[in-house]
C-alpha cells in the first residue's frame, strides 16, 4: 500500500472540514480530506448563516460568490427562541445584519467545488477505522499528516476510536426535518420567506416549522409532542409527515414528494479538550447541541477559521510557542456559551400549554424589544459580539482609500494573512514579519487607529495599546 503523505488530514467533509481545508490550501499547507460517505447529501439542513459567519466568508471572497446560490429572504433579523422580535445586528456595525439563506448542501458544494479548483478532491467512500499517532504525525489509512482534525460530525468516528469523552447532557427527544414538495395546501400554508417566528405552528401534539424554501419545495421540521414518538434512528415516512401536514396545516394540506428527511435530537455535548495531541476536534465533532437559530454550522466554520491560520503556522515553521493551543482556550468557551444559550431557548420555545411558562415567554419578549436587550441578544446569536480573551473586538469592515484607489478592509485578506493596517501616517516596520503578515497603508473615515489584525479578523494589537508593536507582532506571529 503506498502512503499518501500531507501536512495535515481533515475527516469530515461538511462546512466545517471544508471550510478548513480551504483556509489550509490558500495557506500553501498540504491536505487530505477524508469522507465517509459517497456521495454528498442534497438536504437542505442548516439554513442560514448568521451574520458574523457572512463577515468572515467575506474575509475571504467566499461571500459575493456565495451568494450567488442563495435563496431569496427578506431583510429581516434573526431570532431568539422563536419569539416575534427581530434581532436588530445593524446596531453591530456590519455589512451583513441579516441572515443569508444559504442551506448547507449549498454551502457545501460551493466550498469543496473551491477545494477542487484549488487541486484537492475529496476522497469520498473512504471509512476511518483506526487512528494511529505518534510523536511526529497521525496516520489513517493509507494517509499520513503531521496533525489530523476531526470534522466528522456529532458521530464523531475519530473521536470515538480515541476514546476521547462526550459529556453532556442526553437527548429527550426525536424530532425530523425533511425536503417535501405539497399535493395540497392550505391558507395556513406560509407562500413566502418571514421572520421565523412566523413559520411556527402547533397543534394535535406536534410542534411544526413549514419554511418555503424555492419553487415548490419546503423545509420541513416537526417536534413529535406525544410520548409515543419515534426512535432516533428510526427512518422518516411519508406517512408520519403526511399525517403531521394534515393534523397541523388542515386536511387539505397533503405531502407531494418527500425528497430528502433526517432526525435530530436535542442532546447538549461537547469534548473537554478541542486537542489530543496532534488531533483537534472541530464543529459537531467537538460540540452539538438542539439547532436552534443557526448556531452549528455557524461555530463550525469559526473554529475552522481559529483553528486554520493557527495549523498552517505551525506546519510552515513560524508558530510562537503556545499559538496552537489557544485554539481550545479561545473556541471552547464560545461554544460551551452556545450549549448554555441553546438551552435557555430550548426552555421558551418549548410549545407546551404551560401557564408559567407563557409568563417568562411574554416577559423576554418585553425584554428583547429593548433595544440594549435587544443588542445584547442580536450580537450573541449573530456571533458579532465575540471578543476573545487578550484581544481586540472584530476588525469592522471599513471603507478605504489606499495609494491603488478605495477599497475595504475584507479585501485586503483575501490571502487569510494578517495585516497590519496603517491609518495615522506613523512609519512603521515590520520586515522580519514580512512574509506571513501583509502592511497597508490607508485613509479611513472616523477615528480609526493603526491595527494589526489576525488573519481571523480579530484585532490582536491597536496603536492606543501600550504593548509595542513589535511584542505583538512575536506573541502571534513569531
Amino acid at each position: 500500500m503506498r502512503m499518501m503523505r500531507v501536512d495535515v488530514i481533515v475527516v469530515g467533509a461538511g462546512p466545517t472540514g471544508l471550510m478548513l481545508a480551504n483556509e489550509l490550501t490558500l495557506a500553501g499547507v498540504s491536505v487530505a480530506v477524508l469522507e465517509k460517505q459517497h456521495t454528498r447529501s442534497t438536504q437542505s439542513r442548516a439554513g442560514a448563516l448568521q451574520p458574523r459567519t457572512a463577515e468572515v466568508l467575506d474575509l475571504r471572497g467566499l461571500l459575493d460568490p456565495l451568494l450567488d446560490h442563495a435563496l431569496p429572504r427578506g431583510e429581516f433579523g434573526g431570532h431568539f427562541a422563536g419569539l416575534p422580535v427581530e434581532l436588530d445586528c445593524r446596531t453591530w456595525q456590519t455589512r451583513h445584519p441579516y441572515p443569508v439563506a444559504v442551506p448547507q448542501a449549498r454551502l457545501e458544494a460551493f466550498l469543496e467545488q473551491r477545494l477542487v479548483e484549488r487541486g484537492v478532491p475529496v476522497r469520498r467512500g473512504f471509512e476511518v477505522t483506526a487512528v494511529d499517532q505518534d510523536a511526529e504525525g497521525v496516520t489513517v489509512g493509507d494517509v499520513r499528516g503531521d496533525y489530523l482534525v476531526a470534522c466528522d460530525g456529532g458521530h464523531s468516528t475519530v473521536r470515538k476510536l480515541l476514546g476521547v469523552p462526550f459529556p453532556g447532557t442526553a437527548g429527550t427527544m426525536s424530532s425530523l426535518v425533511a425536503d417535501l414538495t405539497l399535493a395540497g395546501r392550505s391558507a395556513a400554508v406560509p407562500t413566502a420567506s418571514q421572520h421565523f417566528s412566523r413559520h411556527i405552528s402547533a397543534a394535535d401534539g406536534y410542534f411544526a416549522i413549514l419554511h418555503p424554501l424555492e419553487g415548490d419545495l419546503y423545509r420541513f421540521i416537526l417536534g413529535d409532542l406525544s410520548t409515543d414518538r419515534p426512535d432516533r434512528e428510526d427512518p422518516v415516512t411519508a406517512e408520519e409527515v403526511d399525517k403531521a401536514l394534515r393534523a397541523v396545516y388542515g386536511p387539505e394540506t397533503t405531502l407531494g414528494e418527500l425528497r430528502e428527511a433526517s432526525r435530530f435530537g436535542n442532546a447538549a455535548r461537547q469534548v473537554e479538550r478541542y486537542r489530543e495531541n496532534r488531533v483537534f476536534f472541530a464543529g459537531d465533532a467537538a460540540h452539538i447541541h438542539l439547532p436552534i437559530g443557526g448556531q452549528g454550522v455557524n461555530l463550525g466554520i469559526q473554529d475552522a477559521v481559529n483553528l486554520g491560520w493557527k495549523l498552517a503556522a505551525t506546519v510552515r515553521g513560524w508558530a510562537p510557542e503556545g499559538l496552537l493551543d489557544s485554539y481550545h482556550t479561545e473556541r471552547h468557551p464560545v461554544a460551551a456559551r452556545v450549549l448554555r444559550t441553546i438551552r435557555a431557548q430550548s426552555l421558551i420555545l418549548n410549545p407546551t400549554q404551560d401557564e408559567d411558562l407563557a409568563t417568562v415567554r411574554d416577559l423576554f419578549i418585553d425584554l428583547l424589544r429593548l433595544p440594549d436587550t435587544n443588542h445584547y441578544i442580536s450580537g450573541l446569536m449573530s456571533g458579532l459580539d465575540l471578543r476573545y480573551p487578550g484581544l481586540g473586538p472584530r476588525m469592522l469592515d471599513l471603507d478605504l482609500t489606499t495609494a491603488d484607489g478605495p477599497t475595504r478592509v475584507s479585501d485586503l485578506m483575501h490571502g487569510g494573512r494578517a495585516l497590519l493596517l496603517s491609518l495615522d501616517d506613523t512609519p512603521r516596520s515590520i520586515e522580519h514579519w514580512s512574509d506571513r503578515v501583509d502592511h497597508v497603508s490607508a485613509k479611513s473615515d472616523g477615528d480609526a487607529t493603526t491595527v494589526l489584525i489576525r488573519p481571523d479578523g480579530y484585532i490582536a494589537w491597536s496603536a492606543t495599546d501600550d504593548e509595542p508593536l513589535e511584542a505583538a507582532l512575536t506573541r502571534w506571529f513569531g
